[in-house]
């Protein structure tokens, strides 16, 4: 009997959620950009770790400071994550991780010097131009969702989330960024991926886990 072919998400689907969140990151921008000071919430947001910056949750944000971007961050993980696929014989899946990491990548950059969002004064540690969107969450939100797109499970999505969301706590821990800042890049990520994912959907679907294939073999009436 031939291994069937998973199916995942519609590519309009994909299309559709993934330029919704695109173009929804863009008008927070522009709404940003028009703007003479930032949100209530970030100016809130911000103060209260200006006034509890515990010592131990600054070391953790430190650490997903240099998880989240830099050599390891943009190049390390995306180059490994690549090649894991390539042993798993998986080439499609590798080509478009890689893609995806770096259409977002590229996304954050331009709308960076798009904006030229000013970041919060009391920022402590170094950082590039643009506070608007924050890089280091949208590279999270690009791993997290690439790999659910890739291993569709429900750990991969609790582990995702928690780990998006950490990065996106961190950001603010430091300073390095507002709040707004975060979520849109966390609809950066997402949003890239489910489009990438939407141009290699066929290539994608054919290459899931052969343990899922086996799974609908041997539930298919015989």
């Amino acid at each position: 009997m031939p291994r069937p072919i998973a199916v995942g998400p519609s590519r309009t689907v994909l299309f559709a959620v993934g330029g919704f969140l695109l173009l929804a990151a863009c008008a927070l921008g522009a709404l940003i950009f028009f703007r003479t000071e930032p949100f209530s919430l970030d100016m809130w947001w911000n103060a209260l770790f200006v006034a509890n910056a515990a010592p131990l949750l600054v070391a953790f944000s430190q650490v997903m400071n240099f998880l989240g971007a830099g050599w390891f961050g943009f190049f390390a993980v995306p180059i490994a994550g690549a090649l894991a696929l390539v042993i798993l014989k998986r080439p499609w899946s590798a080509a478009f991780f890689i893609t995806a990491e770096i259409a977002s990548a590229g996304l954050v950059q331009i709308l960076k010097h798009l904006f030229g969002r000013v970041r919060p004064e009391e920022i402590i540690v170094i950082s590039d131009f643009g506070s608007f969107p924050s890089g280091h969450v949208a590279n999270a939100a690009t791993l997290a969702t690439a790999a659910f797109i890739l291993f569709p499970r429900l750990i991969v999505v609790l582990v995702g989330a928690v780990y998006v969301f950490l990065m996106a706590l961190s950001r603010t821990v430091l300073h390095a960024h507002w709040l707004s800042d975060t979520l849109a890049g966390a609809m950066i990520g997402v949003g890239v991926v489910l489009i990438v994912a939407g141009l290699y959907a066929p290539l994608l679907w054919r290459e899931r886990p052969a343990a899922a294939s086996a799974r609908e073999v041997t539930a298919a009436p015989q």
